[in-house]
């Protein structure tokens, strides 16, 4: 017998427990080397496309990413169960500055520094990093179950995507939209590389603010300025006043001495400076701020940086040099403070800039670097957004935030000093100086012929690369069958805390490079944040490795946890409670399944009949089925996955195992062999349609079980996914289903009232409303016996009241359970005046409702008929309940 073979074994061989662990670790080596989930092997089927946000090469997965990538998984099983050439494309991402830093600090531990090394041997020692994270990864995806084409697998630094970025590079520099210059960036002195500005974070600090007096050089008085970060009047080089300001227009031109260093600045009239604003001066140090940088520019004042790349003072700095920069600013101010200068100093909360990576206090700073200029390409996406041929937000309210990005966007600095990642493809000429960007590497200068070239040191931002990722992955810039095939994408799912970092990156880069948005949705989720909504964090040690998670409860019970929690665009909170829940309902499902095939002994997928004579109950299920594939299937196309695990969730436990695979009982246990052959062809559907609607959610539990059922393929992961049949709609099913259930729960809520067990026998009498429950009632005299467990059952519009009984209304009916002998007559009657209560609130909220003039004038027809049919019943039912009370009273 063949390892499969073996897999696939008869529903008797199921165990009595689900075993989670032998489940994960037995399908998904089969699904990978079964290529199933592979694309290209429908070559006339529609394609369909995801592809992953690529995981960073520096750690483990974190729930985050399983919560992303679950909902990815859910969509591309349906889609490839529903005939798509379905390519789900996995890749990792180099993670630039965070995977340099994660090599750094463990060089650190070896007493080492990557200058130890140099370039070529760092290297080394981050491709060993790398390949050990990305193996990582592959096991944590294969943990989870994450149904991905690896025979597609990209990384962001592999020649493909390499060629990609070069290719991009060049064409950018060629049309003007990168170039080289001397900018103010974000420094970060740890790290020693620029950041953009999405990668700094702002931080609420308490800090000062410095009111100091810079004197005039003729004597003749002084002009008061204030700054959170004196050290930087180093490299002060003006004092800029509002050309119309009463108090300054005399002194521009004047020349001040700045105090420590001597010497002579400036006072310029500039329309930047608020005049209401402090003292309406304001220095100016354009070498260590964005804003003076550009008063600078226009008065061509001299930019004099007062700092080295680690944020020490360098030899402008004077008697400082040398001193680390808050070091200096200690120093500085109590030099001030013994010349005079120094005014008064004010406490002063205020956002200063950390960085992402390293946490170190970012400096405004001075550097030539290389930028891309993001106008023509934000006006080019926004264009696109406002004509239609942009992405769908998935909330639409996050188009507002991306566009809102787009519209405020500055220049990209995408240089970084950094030995990892994309080196920049610009090499500089030692005999000419000419510059020379290039898609491949340059050994003679095209201008002079000279052989003395150097390659730029920099390397490129982690998010150029990522940029490309939808285009560059399928083989842009050749026109690969992959690329014509399966681009753009068709949905993007991430989190909301990257639409400027990444989403709005991938859609310019889309646009420009292929003429349209690389995704046709955009599905933003929230984040996984502690059951008391924090978010998850080292310092606060509230993070939930998913490892721990599939350990305990199983990789299922976290998918369908993760996933049916999730609502579009909002954080969701992690519950332990809500996992060993979500392990509970797997067990359920194992039970029912496992109960379901042991009736099922020598049935085969070719026996399955629906044709013949089908009873109330198997109508009904087919119905709720049928409903179910219906709902969940458009509420996945609108990405409600926390509804969609509602629908399947009561279906499967109430409708399937808790109801109808009671009612099947009669039929699977009696002497009927038709009946029972109709009931095991229906028991046997339901549960197959039942298992690919939960295999998206559930993937392993879905395939151990369908494998145990009489089923047609190799792999659940294949099957046809369920299709919404009209031949199954059974209203009248329903009706009657409806009815019945109604009765035996409140015979099961009366014997559990007074305290009668569901062993001892009781007397039923039944009171239909109408001809048509009369004859509902009649037809399943059998279920309501069973299931009430009646030692005598009558059913009749013209009963007598017995003299003493317990009673229940239910729609279409009134119960009659004579207890002589086995309730107290007084707990009776007050039960029945707790039901009038509620019955009379049920009818006064309904009349309420009906007499806001406001709901009447809104509400749809539809919805007012229903409110009276409610306040019908209800005052049908209360009426019922009020004359039985009448009668017990005497």
């Amino acid at each position: 017998m063949s390892d499969t073979q073996e897999m696939k074994a008869s529903g008797t061989s199921m165990p009595t427990t689900y075993d989670p662990k032998a489940a994960e670790a037995k399908w998904y080596p089969y699904w990978l080397e079964g290529g199933f989930f592979n694309a290209g092997k429908r070559p006339d089927a529609k394609p369909y496309t995801i592809v992953i946000p690529p995981p960073n090469v520096t750690g483990m997965l974190h729930i985050g990413h399983a919560l992303d990538c679950t909902l990815q998984d859910i969509l591309i099983r349906v889609k490839r169960m529903q005939g798509y050439d379905a390519l789900w494309l996995p890749g990792t991402d180099h993670a630039g500055i965070a995977t340099q830093t994660k090599v750094e600090q463990k060089l650190r531990e070896e007493g080492l520094s990557r200058y130890d090394l140099g370039r070529e041997k760092f290297l080394e020692k981050v491709w060993e990093w790398k390949e050990l994270y990305a193996d990582r990864i592959h096991e944590q995806w294969g943990k989870v179950g994450f149904s991905l084409d690896y025979s597609r697998e990209r990384f962001t630094l592999d020649e493909g995507l390499s060629r990609a970025v070069r290719e991009v590079f060049v064409r950018y520099y060629e049309k003007g939209i990168i170039y080289r210059g001397n900018r103010i960036i974000n420094w970060d002195p740890a790290a020693r590389t620029a950041l953009s500005d999405i990668e700094v974070e702002y931080k609420e600090v308490q800090g000062a603010l410095y009111h100091l007096q810079y004197p005039l050089k003729d004597g003749s008085g002084h002009i008061t300025v204030a700054t959170t970060r004196p050290e930087t009047m180093l490299g002060d080089t003006a004092v800029a006043v509002h050309p119309e300001d009463e108090r300054y227009k005399h002194l521009i031109g004047k020349m001040l001495v700045l105090p420590v260093i001597g010497r002579e600045i400036p006072v310029v009239g500039d329309e930047y400076v608020e005049k209401e604003f402090g003292s309406g001066a304001v220095k100016i140090t354009p070498a260590h701020d964005p804003n003076d940088f550009e008063v600078g520019l226009r008065h061509n004042l001299p930019q004099v940086l007062v700092m080295d790349e680690s944020g020490t003072m360098n030899a402008n700095a004077g008697p400082y040099q040398g001193l680390d920069r808050f070091e200096c600013r200690k120093k500085l101010v109590s030099d001030l403070k013994e010349q005079g200068v120094l005014l008064k100093i004010e406490e002063h909360v205020h956002q200063v800039g950390h960085s992402e990576r390293s946490g170190a206090v970012v400096e405004p700073y001075l550097s030539m670097q290389w930028f891309v200029d993001m106008k023509p390409l934000a006006a080019q996406a926004i264009e696109a957004q406002k004509t239609g041929k942009g992405a769908n937000f998935v909330p639409d309210r996050f188009e507002r935030s991306y566009l809102q990005w787009m519209e405020n966007v500055r220049d990209w600095c995408i240089s970084r000093q950094l030995w990892w990642g994309h080196r920049i493809p610009a090499w500089y000429c030692g005999d000419c100086s000419e510059t020379i960007v290039s898609k491949d590497d340059v050994t003679v200068c095209p201008k002079c012929g000279g052989t003395h070239l150097r390659q730029d040191e920099d390397v490129l931002d982690t998010w150029f690369s990522s940029a490309l990722w939808p285009f560059s992955t399928l083989g842009w810039p050749d026109e690969t069958a992959d690329m014509k095939r399966y681009y753009p994408t068709d949905v993007l799912v991430t989190g909301y805390d990257i639409i400027p970092f990444w989403v709005s990156r991938m859609i310019f880069s889309g646009l420009e490079f292929t003429g349209v948005v690389p995704f046709k949705d955009v599905l933003i989720h929230g984040l996984v944040r502690d059951a008391e909504g924090r978010k998850m964090s080292k310092s606060l040690g509230n993070g939930v490795d998913p490892q721990e998670v599939i350990e305990k409860y199983g990789a299922d019970a976290m998918r369908y946890m993760l996933s049916t929690s999730s609502t579009p665009g909002l954080d969701l909170r992690f519950r332990w409670e809500r996992v060993e829940q979500a392990r509970n309902f797997a067990n359920k499902i194992w039970n029912a399944s496992r109960f379901a095939l042991m009736n099922l002994e020598g049935f085969t997928y070719a026996d399955i009949d629906l044709s013949g004579e089908l009873g109330t109950a198997d109508r009904w299920i087919l119905h709720r089925l049928n409903e179910t594939v219906r709902d969940v299937t458009r509420l996945i196309d609108s990405y409600e996955f926390g509804e969609t695990g509602r629908l399947l969730y009561n279906f499967i436990w109430d409708d399937l195992c808790d109801w109808y695979i009671e009612f099947a009982k009669l039929s699977l246990y009696g002497t009927d062999e038709s009946a029972k052959k109709t009931t095991q062809s229906v028991l046997a559907y339901v549960l197959d349609r039942t298992q690919r609607l939960l295999h998206p959610f559930m993937p392993f539990i879905s395939e151990e079980i369908w494998q145990h059922l009489p089923h047609e393929g190799e792999t659940i992961v294949l099957a046809e996914w369920p299709v919404y049949d009209a031949a199954l709609e059974a209203p009248d099913a329903v009706k009657e289903m409806n009815l019945l259930m109604d009765v035996i729960r409140s015979v099961r809520n009366i014997r559990a009232e007074v305290n009668v067990p569901m062993s001892k026998k009781v007397e039923l009498q039944v009171r239909p409303a109408d001809v048509g429950a009369a004859a509902i009632l009649s037809r399943n005299e059998d279920y309501l016996r069973r299931f009430c467990n009646t030692s005598s059952l009558a059913i009749g519009q013209d009963l007598a009241n017995p003299e003493k009984a317990m009673t229940a209304v239910v729609t279409g009916a009134e119960l009659m359970l004579p207890l002589a002998g086995l309730i107290d007559i007084s707990q009776e009657i007050a039960r029945l005046e707790k039901e009038i209560q509620t019955l009379t609130s049920e009818v006064d909220r309904v009349d309420r409702k009906l007499a806001n003039e406001g709901f009447v004038a809104k509400a749809p027809a539809k919805v007012i008929e229903e409110e009276k049919a409610k306040r019908e019943d209800y005052a049908d039912k209360r009426e019922k309940v009020m004359a039985r009370l009448a009668e017990l009273r005497g």
